[in-house]
């Protein structure tokens, strides 16, 4: 196994902490009954995939919602309100050593993610961080609803290798997804699946990478 020269970094559970049940809970708080039918971490309406690879606006996402719902009285703010419950924050001490991993590694960030996320998370980071946005943690940053693609398909994979002239042997992927960490290990790339309560600062002490 080649050593680790680059990361590729997932957001959601890998640095900034999310919680899906949240926003099942957030659902059911504004008298949706079938959210289980059209949303959940591992298969969800195709709704959701289409707003993560920007073939929709956030429009046409909230239309979706009142029609999988039933409910053609609540507002785009409900919807986005209670979908963006899903966001818990960001451990103190990620940054810090994200900025000392870059300092020693070429990394980035892989997230899927879509408009309406989007929005919020730069306006918690400008909030909570007086950051703009994630640019200045990686040498570049990678979002599914600006590229047209998303994880776990190859051609997202792909793309990050081939724009950063990448040797995926020496690439380590981390992510809470099996599924897509499955398309890196096809790719070549070595893989880390993050899963609670293990986190990022525990994992790079505990296997000498820092």
């Amino acid at each position: 196994m080649k050593p680790i020269k680059n990361i590729i970094f997932d957001y959601g559970n890998v640095i900034f902490h999310i919680d899906f049940n949240k926003v099942a809970q957030a659902w059911k708080d504004l008298g949706i009954t079938n959210a289980d039918e059209f949303y959940g971490h591992r298969q969800q309406d195709d709704v959701f995939n289409a707003l993560e690879k920007g073939q929709i606006s956030p429009q046409a996402f909230a239309d979706r919602i009142r029609e999988l719902t039933g409910k053609p009285e609540l507002t785009n703010e409900q919807i986005n309100n209670a979908w963006n419950q899903i966001f818990i924050g960001i451990p103190k001490g990620n940054h810090k050593l994200l900025l000392q991993l870059k300092d020693k590694y070429r990394t980035f960030l892989l997230s899927n993610i879509n408009a309406i996320h989007y929005d919020y998370v730069h306006d918690y980071l400008k909030r909570e961080y007086g950051m703009d946005d994630n640019s200045g943690l990686f040498e570049k940053t990678y979002y599914s609803h600006l590229m047209g693609k998303r994880k776990p398909d190859t051609e997202i994979f792909e793309q990050v290798l081939q724009e950063n002239n990448l040797d995926p042997a020496e690439t380590l992927f981390i992510d809470d997804s099996p599924q897509h960490l499955e398309t890196a290990k096809k790719l070549g790339l070595q893989t880390y699946l993050m899963t609670a309560p293990d986190n990022i600062q525990q994992y790079f002490k505990t296997n000498g990478l820092l």
